[in-house]
């Protein structure tokens, strides 16, 4: 392991209070155009990043290929980091339960609805942590309802070598057209591989350019389709795809937000210290670049910062 080298990021977002810039956001970024062509960079958009989350679509492409058959709001929760919340459970456990299994079969790590309200609401009713409650437990239910269509161990869904974990491999690399160099786990214990930005913006590219009824559009218009499914009620991702018409979006741990637009444009970025607050402000200027319209954007950007109660500053998105 190198810690003497770093990608080159640079400031992607800044926030103010009073005439002073106080906190600066530094990552990297890259924007195609429709034709899936550079527009625009910051940073070092080649340097390998773990996407986290941001594979789970493309993992739901695997699932379908090898013969995983559900319905537009199940295939969204299989691709979603979602909040907890009791339809979100519903969904997964429904996913369960019409593969035969039940959340006992579930080997994600437990912990307590991702949302906030979610979690607190889940805490007030004398929950825990639970596997179904995870904000991945519709990914690995889809998982375990790929392998019981291909008769396919289940207590090993996980273990690298099982040909459900290999397929997984083959189908990101080939979308992201990158060889996965450097592997490890994510939190939720599937794997995590290490793509670049730009690896991540194609292979989002790809899914909204597909033919519609081929695996990689299904997911696509099945996120678009419920994209309260994918994250949920008020969260950013699932807001922004109900905002602007067409568009696809995912984010992942570690400040990565991977966006595709219905007519091939695509982004992906990465604060550089992994924090949640930069990610959606540092995607503005460049979905403004990609034609989207200002005006849908600004509960996006600009954020409020406050001071006694009252408005003293903002935080936004550096614009080119």
């Amino acid at each position: 392991m190198n810690l003497t080298e770093f990608p080159a990021h640079v400031p992607l977002a800044v926030q103010t209070r009073g005439d002073m810039v106080e906190s600066v956001h530094f990552g990297s970024l890259v924007a195609l155009n429709a034709n899936g062509e550079t527009l625009v960079t910051r940073g070092d958009p080649g340097a390998r990043i773990y996407p986290r989350s941001a594979l789970k679509p493309l993992m739901a492409v695997a699932m379908l290929r090898a013969g995983l058959d559900i319905e537009n709001e199940h295939l969204a929760l299989a691709s979603a980091s979602h909040s907890g919340a009791a339809s979100h459970q519903r969904v997964a456990t429904e996913i369960l339960t019409d593969a035969g299994l039940a959340p006992k079969d579930l080997r994600n790590s437990p912990d307590l609805p991702y949302g906030v309200a979610e979690r607190e609401q889940w805490l007030r009713d004398g929950h825990g942590a639970t596997a179904l409650a995870q904000n991945c437990s519709g990914k690995h239910a889809a998982l375990l309802a790929t392998c019981v269509v291909n008769g396919w161990p289940l207590e090993s869904y996980l273990d690298p070598a099982h040909p459900l974990m290999a397929l997984i491999r083959d189908t990101v690399a080939e979308l992201t057209g990158q060889e996965l160099t450097e592997i490890s786990t994510d939190g939720c214990g599937t794997e995590v591989f290490a793509l670049s930005l730009t690896g991540m913006a194609r292979a989002f590219r790809t899914l909204v350019t597909a033919v519609p009824g081929t695996p990689e559009r299904r997911v696509a218009d099945a996120m678009r389709a419920h994209p309260d499914m994918v994250a949920g009620e008020n969260r950013d991702v699932s807001v922004l795809m109900n905002t602007v018409p067409g568009l696809l979006a995912k984010d992942g741990f570690e400040g990565i937000q991977v966006i595709a637009m219905a007519d091939g444009g695509a982004v992906g970025l990465k604060i550089s210290d992994g924090g949640d607050r930069a990610r959606m402000p540092a995607a503005v200027p460049a979905l403004v670049a990609l034609g989207v319209e200002p005006a849908l954007l600004g509960r996006f950007n600009q954020l409020t910062v406050l001071g006694g109660g009252q408005p003293v500053g903002s935080l936004e998105g550096i614009p080119y």
